[in-house]
């Protein structure tokens, strides 16, 4: 609670060993407050928490066994790499050979053989990075917390980084839950991922299962951008306005001029015509923006030398598979607009 206010409520989810779950929400969605609730840096109001079978929600933080690494890094400035990576260790009193085995090969592990000597001001972010990450494996923990650990970093640093902690998990098999508001990130990096909306979860699924199913338009334009196609064509007879919406995602959207030939599936797609207002070319991608009716409706492809490109102004049809459109709900299960 603060201030009265919750910011967790019923928050009920089993992580299954060895999983990468991320937890992913906007500011004041409750994501971090989960992760400090599982680090024992806060204690829960009520409900319990378990690791391994076994309660740990009055245990401080400090007599949990897992490791946690944050945006900040949090390396102990007057201790060199491999100081910083045998402190854990020594607090649980591993013997010093045992201890310069360990440190050694974890520092081959993440690259960082020739680094042990140095300062953490020594070394750029991705290093400091990897020596987070080694001083938070390097204890063998049952759990591993990661508090936005790339938020620090530049695109792509934060890429290669992305494909380091994902190839560490698979070879350590640690369990492991990630918070981020980064949607590439969690998409990425994740088994299942948690969309977190007022304290509570709004959905949990699978990487693929949220963007492609989303179950509200919440979680359809926090993961990705979603077209609403209420006013451009009709509901399911099912469906109703006021209950549901109908979206499609801009990649799944075909632009062509007016008088195209028509496709062999045809039957199954449906069509809009409309004019392009704004066309943004950013590298792989190229993305439209265009009117439709009342309607503003975003498309994206990936950009090939072959390809007809449209400019603002151009009469165009839009046309999609019929199966690609989404119904989602317009209100969440936890009441929040």
């Amino acid at each position: 609670m603060y201030g009265g206010v919750a910011a967790v409520k019923e928050l009920s989810l089993i992580v299954c060993r060895g999983e990468f779950l991320t937890i992913l929400g906007p500011s004041g969605s409750g994501k971090t407050t989960a992760l400090m609730l599982l680090a024992g840096f806060i204690s829960p109001t009520n409900g319990d928490i378990l690791v391994g079978g076994k309660s740990v929600a009055s245990v401080p933080s400090y007599r949990r066994d897992q490791g946690i690494v944050f945006q900040s890094y949090a390396l102990f400035p007057h201790l060199s790499v491999r100081r910083n990576l045998e402190f854990p260790l020594e607090m649980r009193g591993v013997k010093a050979a045992e201890r310069a085995d360990r440190v050694a090969n974890l520092l081959a592990r993440v690259h960082l053989d020739n680094f042990g000597d140095r300062m953490p001001s020594q070394l750029s972010g991705g290093q400091q990075q990897r020596v987070a990450l080694a001083r938070a494996l390097i204890a063998d923990p049952p759990v591993l917390l990661l508090d936005e650990p790339l938020g620090a970093l530049d695109r792509n640093l934060r890429e290669q980084m992305q494909s380091e902690i994902k190839t560490l998990h698979k070879e350590f098999g640690i369990t492991t839950v990630c918070v981020t508001h980064d949607q590439e990130e969690a998409l990425t990096l994740s088994d299942r991922i948690i969309v977190m909306r007022g304290g509570a979860i709004e959905q949990i699924d699978t990487p693929e299962g949220l963007y492609d199913r989303p179950k509200s338009l919440f979680v359809a334009n926090f993961l990705g951008e979603a077209n609403l196609l209420n006013g451009v064509i009709p509901l399911p007879n099912d469906a109703t306005p006021t209950s549901m919406l109908s979206i499609i995602r801009p990649e799944r959207i075909r632009l062509a001029v007016p008088h195209a030939p028509t496709l062999a599936d045809a039957h199954q797609r449906q069509q809009a015509n409309g004019v392009v207002t704004e066309v943004i070319y950013a590298g792989a991608l190229r993305k439209y923006n265009v009117q439709v009716g009342n309607n503003v409706l975003i498309m994206r492809e990936h950009v090939a030398s072959d390809q007809q490109v449209f400019r603002p102004g151009d009469q165009v049809r839009l046309d999609w598979l019929r199966s690609d459109v989404r119904l989602v709900a317009t209100e969440t299960n936890n009441g929040v607009e």
